[in-house]
């Protein structure tokens, strides 16, 4: 589900899970897995892309909508530990943001050090909300995080989804390259990072996302207990159905 593609120091992680990039309880654990595996094995820096056009569709809701109540809480749980994973990884990550990133597509983004779209017409945001589901507190701080709370609020509550250019605007996203550049943009970016001393750029990095970092360093078992709650709710499942329907047709 992944596809590993080294640039020397730097290691690409490409999602690879057809046709979609749709975020399931192993993409995720598989995902978490690289991040905390990549340093041990002497990777210096990440870049997380996708396919042509599609970076990830977001949670996989039509096999989610199959699950039961240990399959949901699993997922939701891999979901937290993956950002976990990238808010606090040990050496810098880039999105190469390929194409469309809804809802998890832009989760994957939001807690890396850095961030280029594709030009095109794509999707970003975190949508949750028109899909009724409730936008975790995690989500909501690492959104206020990146484009502030006044455009947090509104993003956030509406579930908007925005161009890249309106994404560079606000902040949610730090530049747009041609299609065909993304990824090669994203591996620049970590090589000119490489290129300054390294415990003055990693100590001085820490820090800088202290505050991300403490999100996750606290005991979110009781958050997580309440999102996986609420997924079971009347209006969510309603929604959710219905999105499932539209999906599959």
């Amino acid at each position: 589900m992944i596809t590993t593609i080294e640039h020397g120091p730097i290691r690409e992680l490409r999602l690879n899970r057809p046709p979609a990039n749709a975020l399931s309880a192993e993409l995720m654990r598989a995902i978490r897995e690289a991040i905390d595996e990549a340093p041990t094995a002497g990777v210096r820096s990440l870049v997380i892309s996708g396919s042509t056009g599609m970076f990830s569709g977001g949670l996989d809701v039509p096999l989610l909508l199959t699950l039961g109540r240990p399959g949901i809480a699993e997922a939701w749980r891999e979901l937290y530990a993956m950002m976990r994973a990238i808010a606090c990884s040990t050496i810098p990550i880039a999105a190469a943001i390929t194409g469309h990133a809804p809802a998890g597509g832009t989760v994957i983004s939001l807690f890396c050090d850095w961030r280029v779209v594709a030009e095109g017409k794509w999707k970003l945001g975190l949508n949750e909300v028109q899909v009724g589901i409730p936008l975790p507190p995690v989500l909501v701080a690492g959104l206020r995080r990146l484009v502030g709370p006044r455009v947090a609020d509104q993003m956030a509550a509406r579930g908007s989804l925005i161009s890249p250019e309106q994404a560079l605007a606000c902040g949610l996203v730090d530049e747009i390259a041609p299609a065909a550049q993304v990824v090669s943009r994203a591996v620049e970016w970590c090589k000119e990072g490489l290129a300054l001393p390294p415990v003055a750029m990693l100590t001085t990095r820490r820090e800088s996302r202290s505050d991300m970092i403490a999100i996750f360093e606290k005991d979110l078992s009781a958050e997580l207990e309440d999102v996986i709650a609420k997924w079971w709710s009347q209006e969510t499942q309603d929604v959710l159905g219905t999105l499932a329907s539209r999906l599959k047709a």
